[in-house]
């Protein structure tokens, strides 16, 4: 097993790049913007849980129906990836209620009632992912399972030579995963990588099963009790939801970090970074060129994900806007900026999974 660095990875310093310069520029947008995009924002906090919670009463009422029983569960896996990507990862940026940012911790705790543990998710967002994309021992969206080699410098191991076969048919599991596996192993992993920046209070520990209970109670059971229908249909319908809900997020998670375009630098034996932080953002992460009504405002316009690392405190429905400035920036100082299809990105990383597979002969004895 690899020993994992305990220290930070530290950045160059921002030497050539006036970055002040962009930050002025996106700020000044944002506040000409901001009194046309409040309505946008205020209607998205109301919109999606109520359509959630609306789905979720049509299934208790309605659902003895066998189309309205599975239509409602495959509703449920769509509301519970659009409520993330519009509310929840805005929340935990404190973005969505700028005057009243007790709000925006409310709006998190709804992540653990769609079964998510929101503390522990906020530690790997915050400070892993945002502070270390794409960072080898730092970067907890990238170490989720040992099945995978996403890192081309990562430890080979034998099954990693065919990961682009058969990683594409678990990635249905996802959530599965998320729920049942993940949460639980950075609670109680001491290799867990968010053991690095925190020590988790007990009474998370006591929030993380309560929550979890919770979830499976009104998904699980309580239709059970009052639909009177077989175990088999209610953990069918259970699957439908989070096969549905894996599916629709990997195609938001997969396309900006995990593609072959992608940089994935190492820190030198001092610990320092080949990059400043700017440069790693560009370099590490990926825009989705299909842009239209529906990604910007049923998903979170997750397609302009470079805006998002350089500005994580901008809620999302500002990123179109801004994105045409960084866009700019980066062309005058000579700087990358990727931008591909969805096709192309999700092409990108399986060419990411096949080019960091071990091809050994499996036949041959090793000693």
């Amino acid at each position: 097993m690899e020993s994992m660095n305990v220290h930070p990875p530290q950045y160059q310093k921002n030497t050539d790049i006036k970055f002040s310069a962009l930050r002025k520029d996106v700020f000044q947008k944002v506040r000409n913007l901001e009194r046309s995009k409040k309505f946008e924002i205020k209607i998205k906090a109301f919109l999606f849980p109520f359509m959630y919670f609306l789905i979720y009463a049509l299934l208790l009422l309605d659902g003895r129906e066998e189309g309205v029983f599975y239509f409602s569960y495959f509703l449920l896996g769509i509301l519970l990836v659009l409520n993330f990507l519009n509310l929840i990862h805005d929340a935990v940026h404190e973005v969505i209620f700028t005057s009243a940012k007790w709000m925006n911790k409310i709006y998190v705790y709804f992540f653990d009632l769609l079964g998510a543990n929101s503390y522990i998710w906020k530690i790997r967002h915050l400070q892993l992912h945002h502070a270390y994309p794409n960072i080898m021992h730092w970067d907890s969206d990238f170490e989720q399972s040992p099945m995978v080699r996403v890192f081309p410098h990562a430890e080979a191991k034998k099954m990693h030579a065919y990961q682009h076969i058969y990683l594409p048919f678990m990635y249905p599991l996802y959530l599965f995963n998320w729920l049942i596996i993940r949460d639980f192993k950075d609670f109680f992993s001491k290799n867990a990588i968010v053991r690095k920046v925190v020590k988790i209070p007990g009474k998370e520990f006591i929030k993380l099963f309560l929550f979890k209970a919770f979830f499976f109670f009104y998904l699980l059971l309580l239709p059970k009790i009052v639909l009177d229908v077989a175990w088999s249909r209610i953990l069918l319908g259970f699957c439908l939801m989070i096969l549905t809900a894996s599916l629709l997020s990997l195609l938001v998670l997969l396309s900006p970090h995990a593609n072959i375009h992608s940089d994935f630098p190492e820190a030198d034996e001092k610990g320092k970074m080949p990059y400043n932080w700017f440069e790693h953002q560009l370099k590490c992460t990926n825009d989705v060129s299909n842009d239209n009504f529906f990604i910007r405002f049923f998903m979170g316009s997750f397609n302009y994900h470079i805006a998002h690392h350089l500005f994580p405190n901008v809620h999302h429905v500002y990123y179109p806007e801004i994105t045409k400035s960084i866009k700019g920036f980066a062309k005058e100082n000579n700087l990358p900026y990727r931008q591909q299809t969805l096709w192309q990105s999700l092409k990108g990383h399986y060419d990411l999974l096949k080019q960091n597979a071990v091809r050994e002969n499996i036949f041959e004895e090793t000693m």
